[in-house]
């Protein structure tokens, strides 16, 4: 089997198995205690992919929330990311597998090309597929919590019909291949700052406030309702999304397969971290049928 070797190891994550995993499960001692009554099953969610000082707390949270009560499995877990453009053509990993250091995770190939023949989207192989934090940072927190799971992986633009038709069509695929899925979809939230060319609030806390209580906010608020265009909406006017395409997929996927409802786990900011007049913002948004 061919596999996509990790690009970001060992900067962007840990590089060792122990190493992972001794993250994880200090992350899962940080938050889980008094976690709110998030209803069940949780079929999917929204995680951020900044490194995992600044941001997998967060996507932790959100994966361990995923996982279903004892005696019941999941075949595939679905992640849509992928920094694009609107007129951007999408893609998925058609083949092969994706290398963590927890060890490999193979591709759900069927369903990979079921969803590629649905969608247009275009079929890579490993050795091809592009290196995507997006993607990467989220494999190692799958092999751990859903180690016997497959994958698919795939890239989708901020474009409201293909994100919609993406999340609708991998659901109506896996039914008919009777899979058990989970959906993730990866986005940064708010990207300030003039690292990043947008600043319209100012410096300092007065800057990070407007980011964490009105801009970030009402990213969330279109995530929690399972609005896929209104999350694309908000992604490209208000740049509170930098992969609203992917967003949109697992919000359409999840309200196809029956969730009702969006909690947000938990947000955070790099600012937070490491005080900076250009800073990153983090979400974990969970969706559930109850």
């Amino acid at each position: 089997m061919r596999i996509k070797s990790c690009a970001f190891s060992g900067s962007w994550y840990p590089g060792t198995a122990r190493a992972c995993e001794d993250a994880i499960l200090g992350f899962i001692q940080d938050t889980g205690k008094g976690k709110e009554d998030i209803g069940s099953p949780c079929i999917g969610g929204i995680v951020p992919h900044a490194g995992w000082v600044f941001s997998g707390s967060i996507a932790c949270q959100v994966i361990q929330a995923l996982v279903p009560d004892k005696g019941q499995g999941v075949d595939t877990v679905v992640v849509f990311g992928a920094h694009m453009h609107p007129s951007d053509s999408g893609f998925v990993l058609a083949s092969g597998g994706v290398d963590t250091p927890l060890g490999p995770i193979e591709t759900d190939g069927n369903l990979a090309a079921a969803l590629a023949s649905c969608t247009g989207l275009a079929s890579l192989s490993p050795a091809d597929f592009p290196d995507e934090n997006t993607l990467e940072l989220q494999y190692p927190f799958i092999r751990y919590f859903f180690p016997t799971a497959r994958i698919v992986a795939a890239g989708i633009p901020p474009a409201a019909d293909l994100a919609g038709q993406a999340g609708q069509a991998v659901v109506e695929a896996a039914q008919r291949l009777g899979r058990t899925i989970r959906v993730v979809g990866s986005t940064d939230m708010t990207h300030y700052g003039a690292s990043f060319g947008f600043f319209p609030a100012g410096r300092g806390r007065a800057a990070v406030d407007w980011v964490r209580n009105d801009n970030d906010a009402a990213g969330i608020e279109a995530l929690t309702a399972l609005d896929h265009e209104k999350i694309i909406r908000q992604g490209l006017s208000r740049r509170n999304m930098c992969c609203a395409g992917a967003a949109a997929a697992a919000a359409a996927a999840c309200k196809k397969n029956g969730a009702v409802k969006g909690i947000c786990l938990d947000y955070a900011t790099s600012y937070d971290a490491s005080a900076s007049d250009s800073f990153v913002g983090y979400c974990g948004v969970v969706f559930s049928k109850g």
